[in-house]
């Protein structure tokens, strides 16, 4: 995994910089510096961004860009930039991580007024199952059957574990039930998950270990790893939420122009179509051409269950959310 610099690696870069500036101070004199921007994203999208990253350093607002890069969990990202780390480009799972950094005036309130509203890619919650699929687990209630072990990232590091909480508390109000009802669902649930990882990633690489009989996951994380030749079946249930990635570029970037012409790209039809090969649904219709992304009759969105200012307090607030107190009740 790709973390954040050492300092020891960052008085390295300066020295190569410096370096290559003497050494071609003519280009340097002709004002053709190189511009190097840092992104700082959520576990999943790694492989798809040095290819995304490749493709823009081919164009003319990329050409002469350089990345640094840094991987983790979603909310873990979020704290560590809060706590210094630099970035001049933050990608991360879910709106509220960002919302945090909005807060920390890390990111202009404006983020999201854009034909996007701030969003980069989209994906849906699987279920990712063992070959053959042998506990039969096609919808909600089946993973709550005896004896089925779940495998789900912690909501209190995760994007993805977030969404795949709105994943299963929606599916439930979609069915009729109550809150209090769909609650219940969740509490069960909790009793039957054998694992949570600190982020998707992780909690893909503990089932593909052999751990559980079904992981809670990002549709993008399945076809990915079976895109690298790993078995992993999956089932879309009927009802399941659409999950937005959102992107911004953060208000102390030293090289905002060129953030925001990566933001620009992010978005085009080339781009998206490669996320679309890494699996990620894209934001611009067109790129979804010739891939297969099922609709499911009961898709729905974060709106549908209150939107994220009032999911984040009620259900993840870390000491009155309800995942607080389910957790807090299953000892962790």
């Amino acid at each position: 995994m790709i973390r954040r610099l050492s300092s020891y690696g960052a008085v390295a870069l300066v020295v190569v910089v410096v370096g290559g500036i003497a050494a071609f101070g003519g280009d340097a004199q002709a004002g053709r510096m190189d511009t190097k921007l840092t992104l700082v994203a959520y576990s999943t999208p790694r492989d798809a961004y040095a290819k995304l990253i490749s493709a823009f350093q081919q164009t003319a607002a990329g050409r002469g860009t350089s990345f640094e890069q840094s991987y983790g969990a979603s909310g873990e990202q979020a704290r560590a930039v809060i706590a210094g780390l630099k970035g001049d480009v933050v990608a991360l799972s879910l709106e509220p991580d960002v919302t945090t950094l909005v807060n920390r005036g890390l990111v202009a309130r404006n983020w999201k007024q854009n034909r996007w509203d701030g969003i980069v890619t989209r994906s849906v919650v699987v279920f990712a199952v063992r070959r053959g699929n042998p506990k039969k687990l096609r919808d909600w209630e089946d993973l709550v059957k005896p004896g089925v072990q779940v495998v789900t990232p912690n909501v209190q590091t995760s994007g993805g574990a977030k969404w795949n909480i709105m994943g299963a508390y929606g599916a439930m109000r979609k069915k009729g039930k109550t809150h209090t009802q769909a609650v219940t669902y969740l509490r069960r649930l909790y009793d039957h998950v054998v694992s949570q990882d600190k982020s998707a990633r992780e909690s893909l690489q503990t089932f593909l270990a052999g751990r559980g009989d079904v992981l809670l996951a990002y549709e993008n994380e399945a076809i990915f790893a079976n895109s690298k030749g790993q078995d992993l079946p999956y089932v879309i249930p009927k009802a399941t939420i659409r999950i937005e990635n959102p992107i911004a570029v953060t208000r102390n970037s030293q090289n905002k122009a060129t953030a925001n012409a990566f933001l620009r790209f992010l978005r085009t039809p080339a781009a998206q179509r490669i996320f679309a090969q890494n699996g990620y649904r894209p934001v611009v219709p067109a790129a979804a051409r010739g891939f297969s992304f099922p609709v499911r009759p009961q898709l729905f969105t974060i709106k549908y269950v209150g939107g994220w200012q009032k999911v984040e307090k009620k259900f993840f607030d870390p000491r009155t959310g309800v995942m607080a107190k389910i957790q807090a009740a299953n000892g962790g």
